[in-house]
């Protein structure tokens, strides 16, 4: 059966993909099992697979609400729009609960002009300097131009830093951080220079979505209690992060939003973060 992905191209109808992303987000055999039987009689030539995952995704959520808020993840990136600057202040947040010293949004000197850099991201030895580069339309990647841009932005800002911190002894790395995917020159250009490219699923095993579900850092925007208007709310009060939430519960109390709904709010919030607290990746 051919299918048409986000970005217009026509590819193969997969159970077997539908069931791996199924089970990546915590959903048990019998309820993987039940969902592709009932997938079934809406696939149709040229579905979009857009629709395959709206019908899954309604599926999932009438059988186990918590795993649909998982299962959304990458959607609920996409709603962190549209400006980008939430996404920025996410990817802060995902390189600070990995143990780095994070600034978000600062304007450093290069040896020819200044540069906003989206996100500095320090450890013991070594800086990166990362350009986050967010699309609100699926399908769309991250083409050539964009590293191109980025490494000389990069070489620019590194020059400036070896001739004026000559003392530190300090690596650089510069970063293109993106919540769609890279094309193919995107990647070659970015292994040529050496300049880190990170995006939804590259590297592969270790890519936006699984350095989330390892951290456990899901965006308020996996919700599915929380309304369109209440996320934009929160994420105005730069409350990015469902454990962020969870210090900040006053917030749904500014919302006006009964204590039975907090409670249940809350919960979801909680077991969502469990995952990543069982195995000590949260502090």
């Amino acid at each position: 059966m051919k299918i048409t992905t986000a970005s217009g191209e026509i590819s193969e109808y997969s159970e077997a993909k539908i069931a791996s992303s199924l089970r990546r987000s915590g959903a048990q055999e019998h309820v993987i099992a039940d969902i592709l039987h009932n997938l079934r009689a809406h696939i149709h030539p040229n579905i979009s697979t857009k629709k395959i995952y709206k019908i899954a995704f309604d599926l999932l959520q009438q059988q186990d609400g918590l795993t649909a808020s998982r299962y959304k993840l990458k959607k609920a990136i996409y709603e962190l729009g549209p400006t980008g600057f939430p996404f920025e202040k996410f990817i802060g947040a995902l390189f600070e609960n990995s143990g780095y010293h994070v600034q978000v949004g600062k304007i450093l000197q290069g040896t020819c002009v200044s540069h906003e850099v989206d996100v500095i991201a320090e450890t013991e030895g070594l800086k990166m300097f990362m350009e986050c580069k967010f699309h609100s339309e699926q399908g769309k990647k991250c083409d050539v131009k964009i590293p191109l841009y980025i490494n000389s932005r990069f070489v620019d800002l590194e020059s400036y830093q070896l001739k004026n911190h000559s003392k530190e002894e300090v690596r650089h790395e510069g970063w293109v951080i993106t919540n769609t995917r890279f094309t193919k020159d995107a990647i070659a250009y970015g292994q040529c220079v050496g300049l880190k490219l990170l995006g939804w699923d590259f590297p592969k095993g270790e890519g936006l979505k699984e350095r989330i579900d390892k951290l456990g850092l899901y965006p308020i925007t996996v919700s599915t209690l929380l309304s369109t208007r209440e996320k934009q709310f929160l994420l105005s009060r730069d409350n990015v992060l469902c454990r962020q939430l969870l210090k900040d519960d006053f917030l749904l109390d500014q919302l006006e939003i009964s204590k039975n709904r907090k409670k249940r709010i809350l919960k979801e919030m909680q077991e969502l973060i469990a995952p990543a607290k069982k195995h000590g990746k949260l502090s």
